[in-house]
């Protein structure tokens, strides 16, 4: 398997000599030394090193931005999801699953990527900033190492992968701090290309200043916004649209005709008819002048309908064009709110004040821990609300910085607001600090999803305060440790289980040829150069 070429190599070395060809474009690289690269790519034997030579075409050479790069050894273990029954529950059948990945967050996101490549619509990261601006805490954070060089290099290869699992109309935010902005954000530049930046926003992350500092008293920190294509990303609004659907029928209306061509849609299962008559829904009448037969959740045929219509039929006839308006369950008629006017939503600004503050991050622990176990987490209303503006009520929220798992909570929280059906993943690796010996996904982030979402503890106790004043959030969480295995045997095949990765059980055969085009990319390890 170590030399099968997969489909995971070619699709890493498409997307490097595509950013190539950008590059050339925008005169950041001669043409000559681009078709040299793209040679040393195409003969590249693992994904890493594709990487590696890519990176000797950035810009990081030719403005002097600089750093030593931490590299991505290909070893003979391959990387794999593995379900911890143990942390993972089911509080209910027909709710959403979420997942939690414990382990380097490279080996999730590669793993992620036989999944959900192309299928992530929101990524938020708070990465380590590095002992320049967090201080010891930071030396804790990665590898007992990080410095400014560090966390650059540790992030380019994660934000390559990163970039490979958003959707094209896909978000990605970071949070960072004043001194790491500039860097981070040539970093982000590089990966997702100038041109798809869409604003470095300013949140106030203090109530109260220290005043003592000696020239400023600082209070924000930054939240780049980035769009794997800026040109396919909407509006990004906290403003709630009143309602997903609106009424084309007013009890206030006198009874008026209109005729509906086919290919109204119908919230009835299955394929069937309505037949012709009078339906009353709540207080209003709807009378069908011919049977209406739907297959596949549309009508087949043209309809005449007598209602107390609040629009046109030339609102009717672009409704059904645009594909908005559709017969309700109950045989009522409603219509999807439009693109058009969800863009009347006015966009957030750069400044984001009252979206919480570190005061607030710090209660949020409290209040079910009864103790500040994560120091330097987000609110969660600064994520909720960066989640909430792409107006994505099912959106896929991944947060491969996972740390206290504040966006896990954010997302569930604003599932519960809006009724939306939005599903997380975390990933963190469960590095053990004093604070905790168990590891900080056993010790914080899986606690404090397991309370929120069930309320109760992993013991079954129920005493913290957060279920003073909250319900149980609800949903699933599945729960990933990323296990290994040596290639050169059948256990790949027999330990692998594809279930976790969104797959049906297969067949021997299919199992073989899935695992062999899937699971190369994942045999790596960190070493310096």
């Amino acid at each position: 398997m170590k030399n099968t070429m997969t489909n995971e190599i070619k699709k890493v070395k498409d997307d490097l000599i595509d950013e190539l060809d950008k590059r050339i474009g925008d005169k950041i690289i001669e043409k000559t030394n681009a078709d040299l690269l793209k040679k040393l790519i195409e003969q590249a034997e693992t994904i890493n090193e594709a990487i590696m030579i890519a990176e000797l075409g950035t810009t990081y050479k030719r403005t002097g931005f600089h750093f030593d790069k931490r590299l991505e050894k290909m070893t003979d273990t391959i990387k794999y999801f593995k379900k911890n029954e143990k942390l993972s529950f089911c509080s209910g059948q027909n709710a959403l699953t979420h997942k939690l990945i414990v382990g380097d967050n490279y080996d999730a996101l590669l793993n992620l990527l036989i999944e959900y490549r192309g299928n992530i619509d929101v990524i938020y990261i708070d990465p380590p900033y590095g002992k320049d601006s967090m201080g010891e805490f930071a030396q804790t954070n990665y590898e007992n190492a990080i410095t400014r060089d560090n966390l650059l290099s540790m992030l380019y290869p994660r934000l390559v992968l990163a970039r490979q699992l958003l959707s094209d109309n896909g978000v990605i935010f970071c949070s960072i701090d004043d001194k790491n902005h500039a860097y981070v954000k040539g970093l982000f530049d590089e990966v997702f290309e100038e041109n798809n930046f869409i604003d470095s926003l300013h949140w106030k992350k203090k109530k109260q200043p220290s005043f003592l500092r000696t020239h400023t008293a600082k209070v924000m920190e930054y939240v780049l916004i980035y769009g794997k294509i800026k040109s396919q990303v909407g509006k990004l609004s906290i403003e709630k649209i009143s309602d997903s659907t609106k009424k084309v029928v007013n009890i206030n209306n006198s009874v008026s005709l209109r005729h509906f061509n086919k290919g109204v849609r119908v919230k009835i299962s299955g394929n069937g008819k309505i037949e012709k008559g009078k339906y009353t829904i709540k207080s209003m009448q709807i009378e069908y002048l011919n049977d209406v037969i739907y297959e596949n959740g549309k009508t087949i045929n043209e309809v005449d309908v007598k209602a107390q219509f609040s629009v046109s039929q030339d609102k009717i006839d672009e409704y059904i064009r645009q594909n908005l308006l559709f017969i309700t369950i109950n045989k009522g008629l409603r219509r999807d709110v439009s693109e058009t006017e969800k863009d009347k939503a006015k966009s957030i600004t750069d400044l984001l004040l009252e979206w919480g503050d570190n005061q607030d991050s710090e209660k949020e622990q409290q209040d079910i821990f009864g103790d500040i176990l994560f120091e330097y987490t987000k609110p969660i209303k600064l994520i909720e609300n960066l989640v909430k503006s792409t107006m994505i009520e099912d959106a896929i929220v991944l947060d491969f910085f996972a740390g206290s798992g504040t966006t896990g909570q954010a997302v569930l929280e604003l599932n519960k607001q809006d009724d939306g059906k939005r599903q997380f993943i975390l990933a963190n690796t469960n590095e053990i600090t004093d604070i905790t010996p168990n590891g900080i996904v056993n010790d914080v982030t899986s606690k404090r999803l397991k309370r929120v979402m069930t309320g109760e503890c992993y013991d079954g106790t129920k005493d913290f305060k957060w279920n003073e004043k909250n319900k149980p959030l609800g949903d699933n969480l599945d729960v990933y440790d990323i296990a290994t295995v040596a290639p050169y045997s059948d256990d790949p095949f027999t330990q692998i289980d594809e279930t976790l990765y969104g797959k049906e059980k297969l067949g021997v055969n299919e199992k073989i040829k899935w695992v062999c085009e899937n699971f190369e990319g994942t045999q790596k390890t960190l070493k310096d150069k």
